[in-house]
């Protein structure tokens, strides 16, 4: 079985990467291939960084977002967004500026406003996951995260857990055979590589 891991120069591939593999994959390739991802049984997006900055890099490799939808949209492979991964799957993010995301689950890609202005931004370190509904892979517990900006998504169908910084935060989303998270599965150990062993096996 193989796992597609984009590379587009904007994530912590390495260190993904070894988690996937530490989970189980036996299979897992980091590529810039369009044709690698639209063949893969799972696909991974990474991200780490500015929303734009991101979603500029991905859109800059040709073919990658077509294989993107074509493998995802069309063949229903599943897929997992990771940090500024999960948050390209918005219509829009609004870091410097608003630009558009992939638009897989409505929503817009806010900064965070604490409640509370003794709370900081970013939100950085260990925090609660707490699920919503029953939605697949997650698993009630702690994960490590790191972020200035938020996903408020349109349809709260689409919200499959949250966390709390002043305020609920989406700390994951779920449609179909899409999955994304805010936390940061490869840093956040056995709860991480549980969570990247069943998005191995799962089978929506």
């Amino acid at each position: 079985m193989t796992t597609a891991l984009i590379d587009y120069g904007a994530g912590n591939l390495h260190s993904v990467h070894n988690a996937l593999n530490r989970a189980g994959a036996t299979d897992a390739r980091i590529t810039a291939d369009p044709d690698v991802v639209r063949a893969a049984d799972r696909i991974v997006l990474p991200g780490v960084g500015a929303f734009r900055a991101c979603r500029d890099a991905l859109v800059a490799i040709p073919g990658m977002v077509e294989a993107m939808n074509e493998a995802v949209g069309a063949r229903g492979v599943p897929f997992l967004g990771v940090c500024v991964g999960m948050q390209l799957l918005a219509d829009a993010g609004e870091e410097f500026g608003r630009h558009q995301g992939l638009g897989w689950i409505p929503g817009t890609v806010r900064l965070i406003e604490p409640a509370d202005p003794a709370v900081k931004v970013p939100h950085m370190g260990w925090n609660d996951v707490r699920l919503i509904g029953a939605p697949p892979l997650l698993e009630p517990g702690e994960a490590y995260f790191l972020h200035s900006y938020h996903f408020v998504a349109d349809d709260e169908a689409h919200v499959a857990a949250v966390t709390d910084h002043g305020g609920p935060l989406v700390a994951a989303v779920a449609r179909d055979t899409i999955i994304g998270c805010q936390f940061h599965p490869e840093k956040s150990q056995g709860y991480g590589l549980s969570f990247l062993s069943r998005f191995l096996e799962w089978r929506p």
